[in-house]
């Protein structure tokens, strides 16, 4: 896999990735950017929660499962120090339809321990929570 990501001017910055799909990039003005783009760290948060949120739709499918919604709410916690990485990330999955609580915590548990490549080439303390139609799950898968 091989992406392209070309210097804009200022701190923004065009990537190109192999699909062929352009992503905008940028600091934000505190730092000296023009906010023309998300910054990489929130790329960052969004591609895990992609990534995830991709397996466990796959998951739920093989199970025969469909979700009428779903969205994720994700929060990452960086360190104070330079590099200021993300030391913890977690992830609120809400759900609706008709999915019993047993096979979306599977689901969860599966893309967290064993598919999401994302969130496996970090090493940020990874916790999850789901709920479902309203109704909270598991607080920690």
């Amino acid at each position: 896999m091989k992406s392209t990501v070309t210097w804009a001017g200022n701190l923004a910055f065009d990537g190109l990735s192999p699909s062929g799909h352009e992503i905008k990039m940028d600091a934000g003005q505190e730092a000296g950017g023009v906010n023309s783009g998300p910054r990489p760290t929130e790329l960052l948060l969004h591609a895990v929660a992609g990534c995830t949120g991709i397996d466990i739709v796959l998951i739920l499918k093989k199970m025969r499962l469909e979700p009428q919604d779903f969205r994720m709410e994700i929060e990452g916690e960086r360190a104070e120090d330079h590099p200021k990485r993300f030391t913890r990330l977690h992830i609120h999955y809400v759900l609706e339809g008709e999915l019993p609580d047993e096979k979306v915590a599977k689901a969860i548990k599966l893309s967290k321990d064993k598919y999401c490549s994302v969130s496996h080439s970090l090493n940020a303390d990874l916790s999850v929570s789901y709920s479902i139609n309203g109704k909270e799950g598991q607080q920690e898968i």
